[in-house]
């Protein structure tokens, strides 16, 4: 059934078990990205001028406006796109991006489509002494780099990594453990995501023992509260590392009446120390600042990378020649465009874009993973399937990437060696940095082990949904009106027409949550016309809902 509408206890910085260490000031450095001659300074057209560095290969653009120059990065915001000529801008001020049709106006460094939404980085501009031209990058120092620690010696079993399901790994780092992002029980995004895997039996211990846990965002695929009740009712005080994002991580904790008493908010690029041998820093994404994060993990002088879902973790910064890296790579996290429908939403045009985006993904991981040249690659926090009934059409057709396939690809063109996790299988790192073809290096789980999942318990989970369905709150027309204007979403000429699962959209409004059960979890389907992405619209209901939910009580008492 689809209705239709228009239109605890949480510590800043860390108080568990862990120490900050501050940084010691480090001067900001110059990079040098593209020199040009006299010649070619001279040679400068008005308006947009693309230039490579031959040496590295990367791309640049340069705005002349008379006598004022202004430069960026060839490089789109959203997902790292190459920019071209926009035959559109008839003023000669904008680029677009081969990707998305991002659109960038290299006049003000803003984008215009989707509009209000990022600025994009300024480089430095300077000549030289011979009228030739610069582009500098002005870089703080990379924080992984304070206080530095060269490897040492780890014995064989002393850092162990089991993966549990979708993006939760155990990590056994000498005598601490700490764990990733445990989703390992019910769906994610309302009813829209379950499990691929099945996690091993003993989950629920393996998170007990833990001495600390790291949940990268709020997303549900990360932060499961239905996995965190089962822990809190253990174990309530287990200390849990959040990084400080602008939405907090736990914004929703008091009303998922989870009883979590040890969360603790660390600022971004800091170390915390957790022993003597272990620390642990939290980076932002630089695309979704206010929400994503991801971490790296060091054990006696030996990282481990995780970018989890972040689109440009850490604003394309990141370590060298880790022992381990980890990251996303099946995309489908988006209800585009399998919701969409109308104009240029044919299925044929939905399976070709499904099938060049995937194969977009698939070569910017392994060109990230070329250029970063960890030791071991492992891909992750993509497992995940559409198993309701009634979501069979998006299961079919929201096509994933296969973790072997990016493999293969990294294996052409690097010696990275690269692990396709099973749940309750075991790295030893030791193990696989002194010798990849050690037979011990990778334990798999034992001969019968269940791998896929194939059956889930909805019903409790459904039953939670459809208890909104006859809330009294929508007995009242004028529930519309109230719910968004507590949203706050305001002064824009917009009309909205969303068809959307009536139990999860009520479900939705009753409590305050934010539009990604809906989106991400293809719970709506949508139309557009024209066909235009409105940033602001999307950012609001995703990102910037009030953090408390609506008052309906007093919204019941007036209307008598």
């Amino acid at each position: 059934m689809w209705d239709s509408i228009p239109g605890p206890r949480i510590t800043t910085g860390a108080k568990g078990k862990c120490s900050t260490t501050e940084p010691p000031s480090i001067e900001q450095t110059t990079e040098i990205l593209l020199h040009l001659s006299p010649i070619e300074v001279a040679n400068l057209k008005e308006g947009i001028n693309f230039f490579r560095n031959k040496n590295t290969g990367k791309d640049y653009i340069l705005y002349k406006n008379k006598n004022h120059l202004r430069a960026c990065k060839n490089m789109c915001k959203h997902q790292g796109g190459l920019f071209i000529k926009d035959i559109e801008d008839l003023d000669g001020r904008s680029v677009r991006c081969t990707k998305h049709n991002w659109k960038l106006d290299v006049s003000t460094m803003k984008y215009i489509n989707p509009p209000s939404s990022f600025c994009q980085d300024e480089l430095v501009v300077e000549m030289d002494e011979e009228n030739g031209l610069l582009l500098l990058e002005l870089n703080p120092p990379n924080p992984w780099d304070s206080e530095p620690r060269a490897p040492e010696h780890l014995a064989f079993g002393e850092v162990q990594i089991t993966y549990l399901a979708h993006a939760c790994m155990d990590l056994k780092l000498g005598d601490k453990r700490m764990v990733f992002d445990p989703w390992l029980i019910g769906p994610a995004f309302a009813r829209g995501w379950w499990l691929l895997h099945e996690p091993p039996s003993d989950w629920l211990e393996r998170l007990c023992q833990a001495d600390l846990i790291y949940i990268s965002h709020m997303h549900s695929d990360h932060l499961s509260y239905p996995t965190l009740k089962k822990l809190a009712e253990r174990r309530p005080d287990i200390p849990i590392y959040v990084g400080n994002t602008e939405r907090p991580v736990f914004w929703n904790l008091n009303q998922s009446g989870v009883q979590l008493t040890n969360i603790n908010v660390v600022p971004f690029g800091i170390w915390q120390q957790v022993d003597k041998n272990l620390r642990f820093m939290i980076l932002m994404d630089g695309i979704h600042p206010e929400m994503d994060t991801c971490i790296i993990v060091e054990y006696k002088g030996h990282k481990i990378l995780n970018t989890v879902d972040c689109t440009r973790p850490n604003g394309g910064r990141l370590p060298e020649k880790v022992a381990l890296m980890m990251s996303d790579f099946a995309g489908g996290a988006s209800g585009f465009p399998m919701t969409f429908s109308g104009g240029k939403f044919t299925e044929e045009w939905k399976a070709e874009f499904i099938k060049t985006e995937r194969k977009k993904l698939l070569n910017y991981k392994a060109r990230l993973v070329k250029d970063l040249q960890p030791r071991i690659y492992c891909p992750f926090a993509g497992y995940f399937v559409e198993s309701h009934p009634s979501d069979k059409y998006i299961k079919e057709t929201n096509i994933k990437n296969d973790p072997n396939e990016l493999n293969n690809l990294i294996k052409k063109n690097s010696d990275v060696i690269t692990w396709t996790p099973r749940p309750g299988a075991t790295l030893d790192l030791s193990r696989m940095l002194k010798d990849p073809t050690d037979s011990k290096g990778i334990i798999e789980p034992p001969n019968g082990t269940k791998i896929y999942k194939d059956s889930w318990d909805f019903g409790p989970y459904l039953k939670v949904l459809n208890a909104a369905v006859e809330d009294e709150i929508f007995l009242h027309s004028s529930w519309i009106k109230e719910y968004f204007t507590w949203a706050g979403f305001k002064d824009y000429n917009l009309v909205v027409r969303i068809r959307s699962r009536v139990d999860v959209i009520r479900y939705v409004v009753k409590n305050g949550l934010l539009w990604d059960d809906l989106y991400i979890g293809f719970q709506t389907r949508l139309q557009r016309d024209p066909d235009i992405y409105h940033h602001l619209f999307w950012n609001h209901f995703q990102i910037k809902l009030p953090l408390m939910p609506p008052n309906w009580r007093s919204f019941l008492m007036h209307c008598g």
